[in-house]
């Protein structure tokens, strides 16, 4: 089968959007470090504007920093990939042409090096996943006992952490006479600037006190808020892809092709300690980024996680399914009054608007976002998303059921069996954890303690509250014996 590459572009049906600058006259100003789905449908999708725009400066090297998965999808097609963006009964494909080339970090150390240090970088983007910043959530302290990070803080000669490549980088543009890259991290993190900068800054000085100096006094961390939603690729989405792109019935083969919605934000602090592309539509530089950060954790981050296990536990696969259940809807809705208050939007966030698009986004049934992806990695997701929320309402003395259904929801999950029977892997860094942790519970309430007891999850203030706790044993009770489905019927009073 023909791939899509240089040579298939211009041959390429008319109503595909394409590249409409030289690729060859692009310079490398962007390495981005965890290259995936969502980077490919959100950062690279806005520097691609900016090249469309006519600012050559913004082209992106990428790095996977274990698998060369991605590599492999697109090396054969020069970096190029389709986006398609669905809403309903219409669909848009347009090739992204911003990606340069694609390295494979553990094959070539070196290489990532160079593009770092090179004098046309000056924006580092990371979409890492909260596990990839190496960082203790409940301390804020780097993990050293961490394999990777423990190699890392003997030598940075190959190194093996994200925090690792930035800080041998930063050492060599220092060396250089170079000023610092700006860092942005592009994870759904509270303040994911200030996380990165830790880590970053720990592990310098561990290293070379002057270079951590330098670093804070020189670079620039960026806090941001990125907001679009991007499911799962399928083979048959590429297959069906394929047969669109085909030329004279002869298909044209994408493996690196992404599926999102229409909607797409990028609210970025206005700190750069060097040139940045003049963004358009979809970014917005701001002077406080945190009440777009929060306003978005909890309100569509809260919501994804309890509508992701509560479907998943009754067996549904996607969340349109999910929301098409009346009952589902109105826990969406009385989550979303209860994160509400706790919010200090920024005026330009319309909190009522916000909330009626998020569920048209939710409602979408051409994205087919599955539940069981969102479940991923919950133990680094549900800090931010739901317990700093109930944490919020409980010092505020109101209630917190729909919260914390969604948290019982999550560990009724780490059973690994789902309310039909069907056994599912719980996908999650700390899930060997969690177990140990419930393996000796045998009844609810001592499941309940024992999660209550994480504290790799779960703060002390939290921990210690009985309405928390009352709460937790009243939904895990439910959904134990009873399903997700009644939970939510008997949330409403529906029984």
């Amino acid at each position: 089968m023909i791939r899509l590459s240089s040579a298939t572009l211009d041959a390429l049906p008319a109503d595909v959007i394409r590249p409409t600058y030289d690729r060859a006259a692009v310079k490398a100003g962007v390495v981005h470090l965890g290259i995936g789905a969502f980077h490919r449908a959100h950062q690279a999708v806005l520097f691609d504007d900016v090249l469309n725009a006519g600012d050559l400066r913004w082209g992106i090297v990428a790095a996977s920093l274990r698998s060369p998965a991605v590599r492999e999808q697109m090396a054969p097609q020069h970096g190029l990939y389709t986006m398609l963006v669905r809403d309903g009964s219409s669909e848009q494909a347009r090739v992204i042409g911003a990606v340069q080339r694609v390295i494979v970090a553990p094959e070539e150390p070196r290489a990532l090096l160079a593009a770092l240090a090179s004098p046309e970088t000056h924006i580092v983007t990371l979409t890492i996943t909260e596990k990839g910043y190496k960082l203790d959530p409940a301390t804020g302290a780097l993990i050293e006992e961490d394999a990777q990070l423990a190699a890392d803080l003997v030598s940075l000669e190959s190194p093996q952490t994200a925090p690792g490549y930035l800080v041998a980088a930063l050492a060599m543009r220092k060396a250089a006479g170079r000023l610092p890259f700006t860092a942005i991290s592009c994870d759904n993190l509270p303040h994911n600037g200030t996380r990165l900068r830790n880590a970053v800054l720990a592990l310098a000085r561990r290293h070379d006190p002057a270079l951590a100096d330098w670093i804070a006094e020189e670079g620039a961390f960026s806090e941001t808020m990125v907001d679009r939603i991007v499911p799962a690729t399928t083979e048959e989405d590429i297959a069906a892809l394929s047969t669109r792109l085909g030329v004279r019935g002869v298909p044209i083969e994408d493996r690196a092709m992404v599926k999102t919605e229409p909607f797409i934000q990028w609210v970025i602090e206005d700190r750069f300690c060097g040139p940045r592309p003049d963004f358009a539509a979809g970014v917005q530089v701001t002077a406080a980024v945190a009440p777009w950060e929060e306003a978005k954790l909890r309100l569509l981050n809260g919501s994804h996680s309890g509508i992701a296990y509560l479907g998943a536990l009754a067996g549904i696969e996607h969340v349109h399914e999910v929301l098409a259940l009346p009952e589902a809807r109105m826990f969406v809705e009385t989550l979303w009054d209860e994160a509400q208050t706790t919010l200090s939007p920024p005026p330009e966030l319309d909190v009522a608007a916000y909330r009626k698009e998020l569920m048209a986004r939710f409602d979408n049934p051409t994205l087919r976002h599955r539940t069981r992806q969102i479940a991923m990695d919950g133990s680094q997701k549900l800090p931010q998303r739901l317990l700093a929320t109930i944490a919020a309402r409980l010092a505020a003395g109101q209630g917190i059921e729909a919260l914390s259904l969604g948290v019982a929801a999550w560990v009724r999950w780490q059973a690994g069996q789902d309310d039909l029977g069907e056994s599912h892997k719980v996908d999650d860094p700390l899930a060997g954890a969690i177990a140990a942790c419930l393996a000796d519970a045998s009844t609810v309430g001592e499941r309940v303690d024992a999660i209550l007891g994480f504290d790799a999850v779960v703060p002390p203030a939290l921990a210690t509250n009985g309405d928390f706790r009352a709460s937790l044993i009243h939904w895990l009770a439910i959904l134990e014996t009873q399903g997700a489905r009644v939970a939510l019927a008997t949330f409403h009073g529906e029984k």
